[in-house]
């Protein structure tokens, strides 16, 4: 059993972060010669692509779990007729 809720979007978070420390630690290691705001782009668009993940992963979870709830576990439709006076 699991621990704790998976979060893809945490995921793909931390890879994009590690990337990025593995390209300034291959540059501080003399391996190759970053410029410091080459990995602008990586981090940012990382962690735009993480969002999205979170975001696609929660609508998701969401259409399950509405989907295994029993009709007797749902509130009552609200039709508007027969509304007191």
């Amino acid at each position: 059993m699991l621990r704790h809720e998976f979060q893809p979007g945490r995921l793909v978070a931390g890879l994009f972060l590690a990337l990025a420390g593995v390209v300034y630690a291959g540059d501080a290691g003399g391996l190759w010669d970053t410029p410091w705001f080459a990995l602008i782009p990586v981090v940012v668009g990382g962690l735009c692509l993480a969002g999205a993940v979170a975001v696609v992963t929660r609508g998701v979870r969401r259409r399950r779990r509405a989907a295994d709830r029993t009709p007797a576990d749902r509130p009552p439709a609200d039709t508007g007729a027969g509304a007191p006076s």
